[in-house]
C-alpha cells in the first residue's frame, strides 16, 4: 500500500519510455447475475459470495492488533510462509500462526512492533521486517519518537531470529534513508554464505542529522541524493548482526547521459489520460532468481532487470502507461516469458472499482518477454463494480500452479480475491472469487484483503481490518479436480511472494490429465483422442498393468509429440509436455 500524502517529487529528466496505447472495455458483467452485488455490510458478520473458491478458516486478529480506526497504524499487511507456518506482517508488529490444520489455524506469537508497514519475508532461522514510518523505534518500543531528529527512530529493515518461531528476537536493525516500505530477498547461486535484500522506500528522506550521508536533493544539484535509487543490504547468513548497505544502484538513470533521474519525470501524458508518479523509487520488486530476472513496480514506470549480479542490478527495459497512476508491484508467469504490474491508483485506500471507473485504469497490465523487452499484452481489472464505501485497487498477489495455464490469485482489498486466467495476454479472464460486503454501509473503513497467495495446496487472504482467511479451490467450468489436484501437488518449504521460485510437477498421471483436460477444454483434440487418451493413461495407471498396457500409453505419447511437432501456440505446448509427462512416468513403471 502506498501512503497517500506521499509526497512524490517531479524532475526535468528526460523521458525515455514505451507508452503503452492499447484501450479495453469494461467486461460486460450483468449485476443481476453475479452475486457479488449487493452484500450485507458488516466487520464479521459480512454477506459473502464465492465461485470457485471455498472459505475453509477464518481467524479474527488477535488482542492488540484489533483497533479498528479507519486507518492504517493496526492494519494487517502482507505475508510469508515457512513450513506449517504463516507470518502475517501488521503496521504495529507481526503475528504468526501454525497452519498444520488448515480448518484449524491457530495463533502462535503476536510481535507488537510499530512501525509501518511491517511487510514480511523469511530464509531459514531469519524474520526480515520492513519500517517505514517515523513513529518505529530501535527497540520496537509502543512510545513512538516525538522529536523531529532521533537516535531513538528506527526506519529501514529489521531481522529477527525465530529459530524459536514463539519468541522471535530482533538480531539487527538496517537503518536506511527512506525507510523500507518494502523488501525482497535476493538469492545467488554462487554465494551460499548470504542473503541479499532489496530494499524500497518510498517515505521522505530523513534529515543527516538524523542517519549520516542522507540527502533529499534535486538530483541535477545533489549526485549522493537518496532518491532514484534502491538499497542493497548484505546479510551474512552466519552473523545476520552484520548486514549492512553494500550498493544504492541507479536503476533509473539516463543510460545516454547518465543523468540519474532518467525515467518517467511525473504528470499526465496529455489530455483524458492519467497522472502517473514521479519515477524517483519502486514500491516493489520481484526478482525470479531462476532465470536471472526481477521486474520493478517502480512509482512512474515497469522496468526488467537483470540480476545476475544481485548487488549491481541492471535495468534491460522499461515501459510507461498512460493509465497508471502508481506502478505498485509484479509477478513473473512461471516460464519467465510475461510479467504482469499493478495500478494502485488511489493508494489503496480509496473506491477505484466503481462502475465510473475505467477498467483500464487501478488494473493489471500483462506484457509479454520477448529477447528481454517488455511487449503489451492486455488489461485485467476486477471485473464487478463495487461500492463507495469499499476502497478497491488492484493489489498483491501470486501463481496458482495449475501446469499448463498462467493463473494468479490477487487480492483486490475490498473488491475481495479474484483469481484469473492471463495465458492469453490479450484475453485475460476471471476464473473464481470470493468477495464480503463493505465493512460499513454509510462510511469508508480501509479494509478488505492485502494479499491473496497460494501455498501448498490452500489460498492465504490476509483481511487489513478482519484478519486471515484461507481458502481451497473448488471445481468449475474453468478449472477442472484433475487441474487443481495437479496444482496441490507442489510443495515448498517456504515462500517469499516477491522472491518467486520456479513451479514443478512431477512426471505422473495426475499432472497429465490436468493436461488432457485443457486440451480437451480448448477443443485442440477430437473426441475420439481425449476418450482413447484418458482410457489409456487409466489402464496404465492401475495397480498391475500389464507390459501390453504401458505400451499403448507409450503409443499415445509418441502420436502427442507427432502432433506438437507439427502445431504451434499454447496446445502444442500442452501435448509435448503431456507427452513427456506420459513417458516420464512410465520411464519409472517398466
Amino acid at each position: 500500500m502506498r501512503s497517500v500524502v506521499a509526497r512524490m517529487l517531479c524532475s526535468s529528466a528526460v523521458l525515455l519510455s514505451v507508452v503503452i496505447t492499447g484501450a479495453q472495455e469494461r467486461p460486460a458483467t450483468p449485476a443481476q447475475a453475479d452475486p457479488r452485488i449487493g452484500l450485507k455490510p458488516g466487520l464479521h458478520d459480512a454477506g459473502t459470495a464465492a465461485r470457485g473458491l471455498e472459505l475453509v478458516a477464518s481467524l479474527p486478529k488477535p488482542a492488540g492488533f484489533d483497533k479498528l480506526d479507519g486507518g492504517l497504524d493496526f492494519a494487517n499487511s502482507d505475508l510469508a510462509f515457512q513450513g506449517n507456518h504463516v507470518f502475517m506482517g501488521n503496521f504495529a508488529g507481526f503475528n504468526s500462526y501454525d497452519i498444520e490444520n488448515t480448518r484449524k489455524p491457530r495463533l502462535v506469537t503476536s510481535v507488537a512492533c510499530p512501525g509501518g508497514q511491517g511487510d514480511l519475508s523469511v530464509f531459514g532461522n531469519l524474520l526480515f521486517m520492513s519500517v517505514e514510518q517515523t513513529r518505529g523505534r530501535v527497540d520496537c518500543g509502543l512510545q513512538g519518537v516525538n522529536d523531529p531528529v532521533s537516535k531513538e527512530r528506527f526506519r529501514g529493515v529489521r531481522i529477527f531470529d525465530i529459530t524459536d518461531i514463539s519468541k522471535p528476537r530482533q538480531v539487527a536493525a538496517v537503518q536506511t534513508c527512506r525507510g523500507s516500505h518494502t523488501h525482497t530477498l535476493v538469492t545467488a547461486r554462487t554465494d551460499k554464505a548470504h542473503v541479499y535484500v532489496y530494499g524500497s522506500g518510498t517515505g521522505g528522506v530523513r534529515a543527516g542529522e538524523e542517519l549520516e550521508g542522507c540527502t533529499g536533493g534535486d538530483p541535477k544539484d545533489d549526485q549522493n541524493t537518496a532518491l532514484f535509487s534502491i538499497d542493497v543490504i548484505k546479510v551474512p547468513l552466519a552473523n545476520p548482526e552484520q548486514a549492512a548497505i553494500v550498493n544504492r544502484p541507479r536503476i533509473f538513470a539516463d543510460t545516454t547521459t547518465g543523468a540519474i533521474a532518467g525515467l518517467w519525470t511525473g504528470g499526465d501524458h496529455g489530455p483524458g489520460t492519467q497522472r502517473t508518479s514521479t519515477t524517483n523509487q519502486c514500491h516493489d520488486i520481484t526478482v525470479y532468481s531462476e532465470v536471472g530476472l526481477a521486474a520493478g513496480a517502480c512509482s512512474g514506470n515497469g522496468i526488467l532487470m537483470d540480476i545476475s549480479d544481485p548487488v549491481n542490478p541492471r535495468r534491460l527495459d522499461h515501459v510507461s502507461d498512460k493509465n497508471f497512476a502508481y506502478w505498485h508491484s509484479a509477478a513473473f508467469n512461471n516460464d519467465g516469458t510475461k510479467v504482469i504490474f499493478t495500478d494502485e491508483w488511489g493508494g489503496g485506500t480509496r473506491p477505484r472499482c466503481r462502475e465510473t471507473d475505467l477498467p483500464t485504469w487501478g488494473a493489471n497490465a500483462i506484457f509479454d518477454i520477448v529477447d528481454k523487452k517488455m511487449k503489451f499484452g492486455g488489461y485485467y481489472k476486477l471485473p464487478v463494480a463495487q461500492t463507495e464505501t469499499e476502497n478497491c485497487v488492484a493489489h498483491n498477489g501470486s501463481l496458482i500452479p495449475v501446469p499448463g495455464r498462467d493463473i494468479k490469485v490477487q487480492g483486490w482489498y475490498q473488491g475481495g480475491v479474484s483469481m484469473f486466467d492471463f495465458t492469453d495476454s490479450a484475453n485475460p479472464i476471471e476464473i473464481a472469487f470470493f468477495d464480503r460486503g463493505p465493512i460499513d454501509e454509510k462510511q469508508l473503513i480501509t479494509g478488505g484483503f492485502w494479499s491473496a497467495y497460494w501455498y501448498n495446496g490452500h489460498i492465504y487472504g490476509a483481511e487489513i481490518a478482519r484478519g486471515i482467511d484461507i481458502f481451497r479451490l473448488t471445481p468449475t467450468e474453468h478449472l477442472t479436480q484433475n487441474e487443481i489436484d495437479a496444482a496441490v501437488q507442489v510443495r515448498m518449504t517456504e515462500f517469499n511472494t516477491q522472491a518467486q521460485p520456479r513451479l514443478t510437477w512431477p512426471a505422473n498421471f495426475i499432472t497429465a490429465r490436468a493436461y488432457v483436460d485443457q486440451l480437451a477444454r480448448s477443443k485442440a483434440l477430437s473426441a475420439e483422442r481425449l476418450a482413447a487418451l484418458r482410457a489409456g493413461i487409466d489402464r496404465a495407471d492401475r495397480q498391475g498393468a500389464s507390459r501390453a498396457d504401458l505400451d499403448a500409453a507409450n503409443n499415445l505419447a509418441t502420436q502427442l509429440e507427432r502432433d506438437a511437432a507439427t502445431g504451434k501456440g499454447t496446445d502444442a505446448e500442452r501435448m509435448k509436455s503431456l507427452a513427456a509427462t506420459i513417458k516420464g512416468r512410465l520411464a519409472r513403471l517398466r
